[in-house]
């Protein structure tokens, strides 16, 4: 007869049938218990297959029309009042390994930094554009990300035949695009590039935060919280702000600003 720390030491990993049926005649507490909690992280486990399953969906339906390179494509920093815009493309493979993939804004912080290398190691191919708030205010924020998506889309290292968006309509040459209404929840492609892009811009403003303290850009991602609002009216506008924005907006109608920051970075991540 096996120890209960026995039986729990082999649950961890994925035990023979003959045993889990012997278990299961074990009328010890202790064993039942471990079985109980056994059985609930199988079901987890198999209602998160099933959800990626259905986050691969429209992937699917390309691959089913021939298609092969499928790329989604999604952006982080549309809102903050500081902060660059950063846009993402990624192409994963018909099979994936990502539990826990889902809308950057849906998964915590921890696992999207782990959902991050996890993504660089399986994808087939991944770029991100970086844009600095000269380009932003220059575009409007709207063509900023329009454009960024069509950029990153076209310099994958892998050339897609066929591209998802979240919600952004895109005219690509000779690549079909569909548009989905919160996409980055509907696509696994496009999530995954969420992630990258979310991953990719935290990281920039908590970098930003060292540069230009009191405004608490690792806490706020330059979103207009309360504390970042009372940082403006007592320090004042950083070269990261976005000009045609409110209030720096108001403010710069009233107040010599420093020069705006100009960045456009193309990376190819794989």
């Amino acid at each position: 007869m096996h120890s209960i720390a026995e039986i729990k030491a082999a649950l961890s990993h994925m035990p023979a049938k003959e045993d889990l049926a012997v278990w299961r005649r074990d009328e010890r507490k202790g064993v039942q218990r471990l079985l109980a909690s056994y059985d609930k992280r199988c079901a987890r486990m198999a209602a998160e297959k099933e959800r990626l399953a259905a986050l691969m969906e429209p992937e699917r339906i390309f691959w089913e029309q021939g298609f092969v390179h499928v790329a989604g494509t999604d952006e982080a920093g549309r809102g903050p009042l500081a902060g660059p815009l950063v846009t993402a493309a990624v192409i994963l493979p018909h099979e994936i390994d990502l539990p826990g993939l889902n809308d950057s804004k849906k998964v915590p912080p921890k696992r999207r930094e782990a959902l991050y290398d996890e993504i660089l190691q399986q994808a087939l191919a991944v770029t991100v554009r970086i844009l600095g708030p000269q380009e932003i205010d220059t575009l409007n924020i709207y063509q900023a990300a329009k454009q960024s998506m069509q950029m990153c889309l076209t310099h994958l290292s892998a050339a897609p035949d066929a591209a998802l968006t979240d919600a952004m309509p895109l005219s690509l040459v000779g690549i079909p695009v569909k548009d989905l209404v919160h996409g980055d929840a509907r696509s696994a492609a496009i999530a995954a590039a969420s992630i990258i892009a979310k991953v990719t811009r935290d990281r920039i403003m908590v970098e930003l935060d060292q540069t230009y303290p009191g405004y608490g850009f690792s806490s706020n991602k330059g979103y207009g919280s309360k504390a970042h609002l009372d940082a403006l009216a007592a320090l004042g506008v950083t070269p990261w702000h976005r000009r045609t924005y409110e209030p720096i907006k108001g403010l710069a109608s009233r107040l010599a600003l420093p020069p705006a920051i100009s960045e456009d970075k193309l990376l190819k991540l794989k």
